[in-house]
């Protein structure tokens, strides 16, 4: 499917961060920058000013229709999300119903939820709204830690800037790579974290005076086809190994060799979409070593195998 036409869906009242998530994925125009152009539609049933709390009001140019020929319909948190019109549940039924793209942001998935399309499907939303969301629709397989799933062409993301990620996923699915990190690049955030990382630290961390792990990420990133250990990594930042993994956990949500794994997987991507060097150079390229072991971690992460996924979206030079 393609991901041209985006329909933003208001409800009142309007969370503006989680509005605004959308808002900086899909409505900014970064043709410039090699992101293509976004029909961008901020849709609602209401022509008047919507309220957003705090004394700001929100204007939608568009009603309803605006989502019925929609590529992705979005649906960003709202204290009313748990029950929408019969309106805006039958908008986002139909869109499911044709092959669109549905996403929700935070308690946004209470609206998809009202809507029939969680039902049988894994899906999420924040953390404090789990346990609620497994009540209101008990055939919802809801899982209560991750940062966002997909299932199918529905997906659905926990609070704040796990939206930023699920919309970024979409991108990356969708168009490529190199689109989705143009845009992470511009809002400077990371191109890629993996929906299977967790919401939050279930145990305090403990109390520690060592710097952000940001400049050891940043070096780790510019040496992935070298190999790691927790012990050389915990020796770079200047921690016993045992603080550094519980201090990685605690600023990446995942282990040293998963979140190594993940952004190997992205390098690797990227360089079968835009380059045609054989698979053991981008194996070694990004770090795997050989391609038996870049074949087994990228199906892992991606479903199909790097040459599948080459022909499938190699972008001409």
């Amino acid at each position: 499917m393609a991901l041209h036409t985006i329909a933003v869906l208001l409800q009142e009242p309007v969370s503006l961060f989680e509005f605004g998530v959308l808002a900086e994925v899909f409505g900014i125009d970064r043709v410039d920058e090699g992101v293509p152009a976004f029909d961008y539609r901020v849709c609602a049933e209401t022509s008047g000013p919507i309220d957003a709390h705090n004394g700001t009001t929100v204007t939608a140019p568009f009603g309803l229709e605006g989502a019925v020929d929609a590529d992705l319909v979005a649906v960003p948190a709202s204290t009313s999300a748990k029950t929408p019109s019969s309106a805006l549940v039958e908008t986002v039924r139909a869109a499911v119903d044709r092959g669109a793209w549905v996403l929700s942001v935070c308690s946004g998935a209470f609206t998809l939820g009202a809507a029939g399309i969680l039902d049988g499907r894994e899906c999420t939303t924040h953390w404090r709204y789990t346990a609620e969301l497994a009540e209101l629709h008990p055939l919802a397989r809801v899982d209560p830690n991750v940062l966002y799933v997909q299932d199918g062409t529905v997906i659905t993301s926990a609070g704040t800037a796990a939206g930023i990620d699920a919309a970024l996923h979409l991108v990356r699915t969708e168009l490529g790579t190199s689109v989705a990190t143009a845009i992470a690049r511009r809002m400077v955030v990371p191109p890629h974290r993996d929906g299977g990382q967790r919401q939050f630290i279930d145990r305090p961390v403990p109390a520690t005076t060592a710097e952000s792990l940001g400049p050891v990420l940043t070096w780790m990133l510019e040496h992935l086809d070298e190999p790691h250990t927790v012990d050389t990594l915990a020796r770079r930042a200047a921690m016993s190994p045992r603080t550094f993994a519980r201090r990685f956990v605690a600023e990446t949500g995942t282990t040293p060799h998963q979140w190594l794994t993940d952004q190997r997987v992205l390098r690797a991507r990227r360089l079968l979409e835009e380059t045609d060097l054989p698979v053991d150079a981008v194996a070694r390229d990004a770090g795997f070593g050989s391609a038996a072991l870049l074949r087994h971690h990228f199906t892992q992460c991606t479903g199909i195998t790097p040459t599948a996924f080459r022909r499938s979206r190699r972008i001409p030079a």
